[in-house]
């Protein structure tokens, strides 16, 4: 795309109003967008560029603080003008009709940074305090292998409305619009787009034989594995993209509650319902994780999925902010809820029920101790192996006790499951094996 005075004033105005990450940058482009009626292919530049950029964050700000640069020089504009010379594909020819004096030398600089002398922060675009968590847990080799997968933006990942499609008839479908759609490698219910074709107006999308949804979310209602005629519960369903995946793997039949705390999300839910053509879905507000509403269920559901409130690091392909939005403050706070609602929602299965416990984070803390510390503290409950739940299914997912997914590993979200049953009989409280 040509670049000129008028594009690049309106992605450093964009840079300008979301760098502060005061909220999410999905939300704060949205915003811009609303305010700047400007054409698609300026919306595009845009926001390739916003999101570039936060992706390239700690690079780019590092590289418009080179000593050759004036103080204070990390600006929207030069923020912008490094990410197009070092990630955009555009040379400095390209550029150059924009530039200010001596901003030509100091791009050339830029072109010029041999990132594999940077530090490890910077190369795996982490911050510092994250770096510090993951070494307790990963070599540096691996810190910097999950980083750079994150670097790279996510596909869009389809699941098949079981109820009202097969994946094979969409597939052909799609493929016979040219698009480039392919069965995804793990989920038998997912479909994997190249590019970013806008989906929702689609006539599969609208007639809801097709829902956006990661493959790794895809696999957490696999590990659940809810049948027809039981009583389940999503704990913590949001906009409810795996509860409705539930509902079409229960055949419509049973009783399906999607809880949640939040009142915008549970009106996000209707439309997807409302095209789902599901019938035994009943969302319910709850005003925190002992309302009323889910006490009077107390020992009588057969499957609860808690897919936990997170720092939802996990997501970073998507939404790259996620990483300077959270800190060790937030972090802390996180995993107090997290025991908090685990707690709670383990007292509405019936002996015999399952629960799976999952957040979409790739951090230990919010993982492995919560499910620790939850089953020293309920030896009525045991841990299922995911791989095997998954094997059971003929899913071709190697796992241990629990599911880890990782984006360099399987090309999802970042994503942890770990499967808990609740016995007739309390065992003696052991920790997940290490």
């Amino acid at each position: 795309m040509l670049l000129t005075e008028y594009r690049l004033d309106m992605v450093v105005q964009a840079l300008r109003a979301i760098l502060p990450l005061e909220y999410p940058a999905d939300a704060l482009l949205r915003q811009f967008f609303q305010r700047e009626r400007i054409g698609s292919n300026e919306r595009a530049l845009v926001a390739e560029t916003v999101f570039g950029v936060l992706r390239h964050r700690l690079f780019l700000e590092q590289a418009c603080a080179q000593p050759s640069v004036t103080a204070n020089q990390a600006t929207p504009r030069r923020i912008a003008l490094a990410y197009w010379i070092k990630f955009g594909g555009y040379n400095l020819r390209e550029i150059t009709p924009l530039l200010k004096r001596d901003e030509g030398d100091w791009l050339g600089s830029v072109k010029a940074i041999d990132a594999d002398e940077l530090s490890l922060s910077v190369q795996a675009e982490l911050p510092p305090w994250l770096i510090e968590k993951l070494q307790g847990s990963m070599t540096d080799a691996a810190i910097l292998e999950l980083g750079r997968s994150m670097q790279q933006p996510a596909a869009l990942d389809l699941r098949v409305n079981t109820l009202l499609a097969t994946r094979d008839e969409v597939l052909q479908i799609l493929q016979a619009e040219g698009m480039d759609a392919q069965a995804t490698p793990y989920s038998p219910l997912g479909i994997r787009l190249k590019g970013k074709p806008s989906l929702t107006r689609h006539p599969l999308f609208l007639a809801g034989k097709i829902e956006v949804q990661d493959e790794g979310s895809q696999l957490l209602g696999f590990l659940l594995a809810p049948k027809r005629n039981e009583m389940v519960v999503d704990f913590c369903a949001g906009a409810g993209g795996k509860t409705l995946m539930l509902g079409a793997m229960m055949n419509s039949q049973g009783r399906l509650y999607a809880f949640d705390v939040s009142e915008k999300r549970l009106a996000n839910l209707k439309p997807r319902l409302k095209r789902s053509g599901l019938s035994n879905l009943h969302p319910q507000l709850i005003a925190h994780e002992n309302d009323s509403k889910v006490k009077r269920l107390a020992g009588k559901i057969d499957r609860v999925l808690v897919d936990a409130p997170c720092s939802g690091l996990g997501t970073a392909r998507r939404n790259p902010d996620i990483k300077f939005r959270q800190s060790p403050q937030s972090l802390s706070e996180l995993t107090q809820k997290q025991a908090a609602i685990l707690a709670a929602a383990s007292k509405l299965l019936k002996p015999g029920g399952r629960l799976v416990y999952a957040t979409c984070t790739f951090l230990p803390e919010e993982n492995r101790a919560i499910v620790d510390a939850f089953l020293a503290s309920h030896p009525e409950f045991i841990v299922c192996p995911a791989g095997e739940i998954l094997a059971q299914q003929k899913i071709p997912l190697p796992a241990a006790e629990c599911l880890q997914l990782l984006p360099q590993l399987h090309g999802t979200d970042a994503f942890f499951a770990a499967v808990l049953e609740r016995v007739n009989t309390p065992k003696i409280a052991a920790e997940l094996p290490k």
